[in-house]
C-alpha cells in the first residue's frame, strides 16, 4: 500500500473496523473516547488511541507508533467488506501520496492505474473531505479537521479541543495521524488562496454568489457552492480541484471560504494544497 501510493513509511494509516466492539480489540478506550464513538460512529470520525497489547494492526501501518488511528465507516459497501473480512482494514485515500484526494472511482483510476489490482466502485463520496481525526490524549486534540465539525465534537466532550504542536506540521517529522503533512492534497497547478481578483492565466475556484474582480477573464470557473453551503462545498472540493488542474491554467485562484463548521476542514485542505507538491 505504501509502495502503490508512494506514501512515506513514517506516515501512519487509519484502521477501519466494523463496530465499537471490534475497535476495542485493537485500541484502549477511555470514557471520552467511548462517548465520541457512540456519538459519531459509524461516520467520518477517526480516534487516535493507545494500542492494545495484542493489537492486530501491523506496526508498519501505525508507522511504529504506540497509538493506532481507528474508525468505523458508514458506507454500506465498506461495512460489508469489513464484515466479510472480520478484522481491521487499513485504508487511506486511494490516490498518489500528496495529490488531491479522490472522490470517484475515475479519480482512483487516474492516479493508481497499473499500481493496484482492483477498484471497488461505491459511487461518489458523500461528505467529500476526509474524516476528522481526534487524538484521545490527556487533553483531546484536533489532529485533522474533517467531516465532523469541531463544534459537534466539543459539545459531546464538554470542552474545547486543543491544537497539535506546530513543529509536527511539516513533511519530514513523523506525524501523529494521517493528513498532517504540510504539503498535501495538492494539484499540479499552483494554488493561490483568498483571491479577491483574478490574475492573467488563472482559473477560479469560487465560493458563494458574488463574483471577484476579473472572473470573466478566468481560464475556467467552478463554484464550490453558489449558495454558500459548506456541506456542498466540501463535497465538491476535491473533484473541482482535480477538474481545474486539467485546464492548463497558470494557477488556481481560490475565493475565501468561511472558517466555521466544515469550512475549517475545507480551509485546512486548501492551505496544504497551496504548499504545492513535495
Amino acid at each position: 500500500l505504501y509502495q502503490a501510493k508512494g506514501r512515506p513509511s513514517f506516515n501512519p494509516l487509519i484502521a477501519h473496523v466494523r463496530d465499537l466492539a471490534a475497535a476495542r480489540l485493537v485500541a484502549r478506550f477511555e470514557a471520552r473516547a467511548i462517548a465520541l464513538a457512540q456519538a459519531f460512529w459509524p461516520g467520518p470520525l477517526t480516534l487516535v488511541l493507545p494500542k492494545t497489547n495484542d493489537c492486530a494492526v501491523a506496526d508498519l501501518a501505525t508507522a511504529g507508533l504506540d497509538s493506532v488511528a481507528i474508525r468505523v465507516p458508514a458506507h454500506p459497501l465498506a461495512r460489508a467488506i469489513l464484515r466479510a473480512f472480520g478484522g481491521p482494514v487499513v485504508a487511506p485515500s486511494a490516490n498518489l501520496s500528496g495529490h488531491v484526494s479522490p472522490t470517484t472511482a475515475a479519480h482512483v483510476q487516474s492516479d493508481l492505474a497499473g499500481r493496484i489490482d482492483l477498484i471497488v466502485d461505491g459511487g461518489a463520496v458523500a461528505v467529500g473531505v476526509e474524516s476528522t481525526i481526534v487524538g484521545c490524549f490527556d487533553e483531546p486534540m484536533l489532529l485533522r479537521p474533517g467531516g465532523v465539525p469541531r463544534g459537534e465534537i466539543e459539545r459531546v466532550l464538554g470542552r474545547a479541543l486543543v491544537q497539535p504542536p506546530e513543529d509536527g506540521d511539516n513533511n519530514t517529522s513523523q506525524p501523529l495521524a494521517p493528513g498532517m503533512l504540510a504539503s498535501h492534497y495538492a494539484p499540479r497547478t499552483p494554488v493561490r488562496l483568498n483571491a479577491e481578483s483574478i490574475e492573467a492565466g488563472e482559473a477560479l475556484l469560487a465560493f458563494g454568489p458574488d463574483a471577484v474582480q476579473g472572473a470573466d477573464s478566468a481560464t475556467a470557473v467552478m463554484n464550490l457552492s453558489a449558495h454558500s453551503d459548506l456541506n456542498e462545498a466540501a463535497a465538491n472540493l476535491f473533484g473541482y480541484l482535480r477538474a481545474l488542474d486539467t485546464r492548463g491554467a497558470r494557477a488556481i485562484a481560490v475565493m475565501p471560504v468561511p472558517d466555521h463548521g466544515l469550512g475549517e476542514a475545507i480551509n485546512d485542505r486548501l492551505r496544504r494544497a497551496a504548499m504545492g507538491r513535495k
